[in-house]
């Protein structure tokens, strides 16, 4: 089970992580230094079905239902219900870099386009955004404990027409826009 720190570079902040493979699908969590907690668990096809993100009194808990995702936000005990069609939520936690790139289930060279729920700031506002993923090549590389395959995503903002190169091997995020992984202390899972 891969645990370990991803530093966010933007805002100098530590996110302290656990994830693992279960019977039916994936569970990462992660905890970040200003508080914000984040719960992501997958069906065995890859499908958000229980997200829950957390900073002070604000908490956001959703996932997949039916033909796209249902959530609800709020503080205490005032919370409203949304629901959107789209394919799963993007956060700040890298945990969700990796939900979204397995469930596209690409081969190199292939792409898609797709609707996300953008879940992010200190309001947890949730904004519907659209990206493309591409995942451009995987490469080997050897380590102590066998070779680590290591996968390259080009993903393009639609609006903006931005790519951003995401890496990951297996389970973990190795590198993407503003997240560095500074401790890893066992090797990801093959996903």
């Amino acid at each position: 089970m891969p645990r370990g720190t991803y530093l966010h570079l933007d805002d100098d902040l530590e996110e302290r992580f656990q994830c693992a493979p279960g019977p039916g699908g994936w569970r990462y969590v992660g905890e970040r230094s200003d508080g914000l907690r984040t719960d992501l668990v997958v069906d065995a096809r890859w499908r958000q079905i229980r997200v829950e993100i957390r900073t002070g009194d604000l908490w956001l808990r959703g996932g997949f239902s039916g033909t796209g995702l249902a959530w609800v936000r709020g503080a205490d005990d005032d919370a409203a219900e949304h629901g959107e069609r789209a394919a799963g939520f993007l956060g700040d936690s890298p945990g969700f870099l990796v939900a979204v790139a397995r469930a596209l289930r690409l081969a190199d060279g292939q792409h898609t386009g797709l609707r996300l729920v953008h879940v992010g700031g200190p309001a947890l506002a949730a904004l519907t955004v659209g990206r493309s993923w591409r995942r451009a090549a995987t490469d080997e590389h050897a380590t102590d404990t066998g070779p680590l395959l290591v996968e390259r995503y080009e993903v393009t903002d639609r609006d903006t027409a931005e790519t951003h190169v995401v890496h990951l091997a297996g389970d973990v995020v190795l590198d993407a826009p503003g997240i560095e992984l500074t401790s890893l202390e066992s090797p990801p899972n093959r996903a």
